[in-house]
């Protein structure tokens, strides 16, 4: 497919995209500074860096960045314990350094160790949590604040639901019953799908505004109230505007608690962007492939301008990039509109957009949301066998019951697991299937034999019957660990000789001095009469 390098060529065709995702990202920059205790307008700034600063450094077609739900516990303790968000701000600079200083000494490459499983998990876990907390905001209970991914954040609160489905609002719910089919349409309609200019999404929110004006023209009951719209602050002048805004108090450099609380964002921020970008690579339908390095300097830049600004500290957020891949985005240039929508809009229009109703919001999200734990991934992860299936689905009940990084956390330990398990099956192959009924066996070693295997390889030793012949092939293998070389002199040494086992050696060195000089190198010494 011939690219289109030309400015305007990509800004026409990631113009729809960086819609959809200005529309995600508005509610989410203003519920998560809400929930962080911090202005309303910090997360906006964050929101506004992430897309121009962030999107424009990154060589990341897909990933959005923007004030992530995952660090608001952080900076709300943050902000409590040092008692004024000015002096926060200087934890956020001193988190963008030490990301940049990650950067530079290539601590991206972590990411390269993440299974494919787990981020699959990850991905559907994140659209499971999507669904079901933005379903209360689909029928116009709004007690929970937008952006929040922590599904349970105290054992399973059922009460929420219910309290959810005793305060359903019709006219939220009409809204985003319209939203939800208007967006299936949008997808299946051959016609619709051609308008690139005109997403589905935007049409949703523009469709939500009409029907919501119209009830309240009519004086409907169905009119859906203030309290469950959009709320951008509204400046009146210029000096409104300047009161808004909030500058770092530089002392806070001399307080020990902001170097903590600094550390602790970059490295949260750090490891949650390293999960996006993986996962937003997945995305990709040109599965390009983002530099972790240069993100972590993009990400430590953006933090140190969001913060110098008085705007809340960032990461990649998947809910964003999942958004941005689904609406087509196909370059960077997608993140940077979605900041730039968000810079002019939120000065120009707050007014207009404080009349989108979090329902039709949330029926977008919801869509999203669906995309990304569709039926399909599961079957695939099922057909792929229970190595794969069992870290994809406890990575997914893993996130949905505890956090994002609580449960990659556990989806890489069992997948771990599986990894050594595989290990050590793979260590040997036998040359009879059935161990107890072989008179004659031949233990051929694989390419490398850590010590590791030598669990499964001591079980086998365990199971030879006494007066039948035992042959260690390592005329293919590598590397030896001593740990195994060690059982296997033992057994020939004492145990064949005991129960009078033919031991042949293949393959293997017979001096210890060869083998301290090349640790490459295998020894056995046997005083069996096979040898």
């Amino acid at each position: 497919m011939k690219k289109n390098n030309s400015l305007s060529g990509g800004i026409k065709e990631n113009l729809p995209s960086g819609l959809v995702v200005f529309l995600v990202a508005l509610p989410l920059c203003l519920g998560i500074a809400l929930a962080s205790g911090a202005p309303p307008l910090s997360g906006i700034i964050a929101g506004i860096v992430g897309g121009i600063v962030v999107g424009t450094i990154s060589n990341s077609n897909i990933s959005v960045s923007g004030p992530a739900a995952g660090l608001t516990a952080i900076v709300l303790k943050a902000i409590t314990d040092l008692g004024a968000f000015e002096l926060f701000l200087c934890a956020g600079i001193i988190a963008g350094i030490i990301q940049l200083v990650l950067g530079f000494i290539r601590a991206g490459s972590i990411s390269n160790y993440f299974p494919n499983n787990v981020i699959e998990g990850m991905l559907a876990a994140i659209g499971i949590i999507i669904i079901l907390k933005q379903i209360p905001h689909a029928v116009g209970f709004d007690k929970d604040y937008e952006g929040n991914e922590t599904l349970f954040d105290n054992g399973i609160n059922f009460r929420y639901f219910e309290e959810a489905f005793h305060a359903i609002h019709p006219g939220a719910l009409v809204i985003t019953l319209f939203s939800v089919a208007l967006l299936i349409i949008w997808d299946k309609v051959p016609f619709l799908k051609k308008l690139k200019m005109l997403p589905g999404a935007l049409a949703a929110v523009v469709s939500g505004i009409v029907l919501n004006e119209i009830f309240k023209m009519t004086g409907s009951s169905l009119a859906v109230q203030p309290q469950h719209l959009v709320a951008l602050p509204v400046p009146q002048s210029f000096e409104d505007f300047k009161n808004l805004a909030t500058f770092p108090d530089f002392s806070g450099f001399t307080n020990y608690q902001v170097w903590i609380a600094g550390a602790t964002i970059a490295i949260v921020a750090s490891i949650e962007t390293l999960l996006c970008i993986e996962a937003s690579d997945r995305l990709d339908m040109q599965k390009r492939i983002t530099d972790t390095n240069l993100e972590l300097k993009a990400q430590g830049i953006g933090n140190l301008l969001s913060s110098a600004i008085g705007g809340l500290p960032m990461t990649s957020v998947v809910v964003r990039s999942s958004a941005n891949a689904n609406a087509g985005a196909t370059s960077k240039k997608s993140t940077v509109i979605h900041g730039v929508l968000l810079l002019i809009c939120v000065l120009s229009i707050p007014m207009i957009l404080n009349r989108i109703p979090l329902a039709t919001l949330a029926a977008v999200l919801i869509i999203i949301g669906y995309r990304l734990a569709k039926p399909a991934t599961f079957m695939h992860f099922w057909k792929l066998g229970k190595f794969q299936f069992i870290p994809f689905m406890a990575t997914v009940v893993a996130i949905v019951f505890t956090d994002l990084l609580k449960g990659v956390g556990i989806g890489l330990a069992i997948s771990i697991f599986y990894i050594l398990q595989g290990n050590m099956k793979r260590a040997y192959y036998l040359s009879k299937e059935k161990l107890h009924n072989a008179d004659g066996i031949t233990i051929k070693l694989a390419e490398e034999v850590s010590f590791l295997n030598k669990a499964a390889i001591k079980k086998t030793l365990k199971n030879i019957k006494p007066n039948s012949k035992v042959t260690f092939d390592a005329t293919q293998t590598a590397y030896i660990a001593t740990d195994v070389l060690e059982m296997i002199q033992e057994f020939a040494n004492v145990r064949a000789v005991e129960d009078d086992i033919e031991v042949e050696l293949l393959g293997f060195k017979t001096s210890y001095r060869d083998y301290e000089s090349d640790e490459n190198s295998h020894i056995i010494i046997t005083h069996t009469k096979a040898i």
